[in-house]
């Protein structure tokens, strides 16, 4: 799942964005409003990690923005303590949750599985397709319970593929989600990560869930 993380303090821009790296997350991060909007613009993402303290545009100015413009993308605010204004407003105005700073990176990534978990209609962290399961806290894909071990690549796309179940999707659209603009791989690397996970997912299964649709992409489904 792909992120924005907006952030105007530098140290702690690339802390948090290497431990969502590390958590499985593709993440853009930048450190001032305008960038933002820019971000926003170019690429939909699965939820952002906005601060209200920015310079340029303020955060809250760039949710109101992201609202009128109708993007509904999930957003979590980052506040200072005491502002209880600011986390009114932001509220008010369309923020889906915000975390007080100083926090504890857990309970981010816990926040922020949450927000992903509605914005797709879930009532869990395990998805489930077809005797495919991928628990989203332990990070465990296991199908018929046989353990599946993928690498952080691989659960990223199949994540996304499981929480869009039945819907196809083009290649340049899972890529959009799950790398981000550091991404220096080559344009067919969707057909490689999917044939990578045809031969842990379906190899040995009568049933294949990872379908090609000619022209248009992949779709994950539970065939009859």
């Amino acid at each position: 799942m792909r992120l924005l993380f907006v952030e105007d303090e530098p140290d702690l821009r690339e802390v948090l964005k290497k431990q969502l790296q590390g958590s499985g997350y593709s993440v853009d991060a930048c450190g001032d409003g305008l960038e933002a909007l820019d971000y926003l613009q170019l690429t939909a993402y699965d939820a952002v990690i906005l601060d209200i303290m920015l310079p340029g545009v303020d955060g809250l100015s760039v949710l109101k923005k992201m609202r009128n413009a109708g993007d509904k993308t999930p957003v979590l605010l980052l506040t200072a303590r005491g502002s209880v204004e600011d986390r009114v407003a932001g509220l008010d105005l369309g923020a889906d949750d915000y975390l007080v700073k100083p926090f504890a990176f857990d309970e981010l990534v816990a926040r922020l599985r949450v927000l992903l978990r509605r914005s797709n209609g879930q009532v869990s962290n395990v998805l489930q397709c077809g005797g495919l399961e991928m628990d989203l806290n332990s990070r465990r894909v296991s199908r018929d319970g046989r353990e599946l071990q993928l690498s952080a690549k691989e659960f990223a796309v199949l994540e996304y593929l499981l929480r869009n179940q039945g819907v196809v999707l083009a290649r340049e659209t899972i890529e959009n989600h799950v790398w981000d603009y550091d991404f220096e791989g080559g344009s067919n690397v969707v057909d490689v990560y999917i044939r990578y996970l045809r031969k842990k997912v379906d190899d040995g299964f009568e049933k294949k869930l990872i379908q090609t649709v000619r022209g248009a992409g992949y779709v994950l489904k539970e065939t009859l």
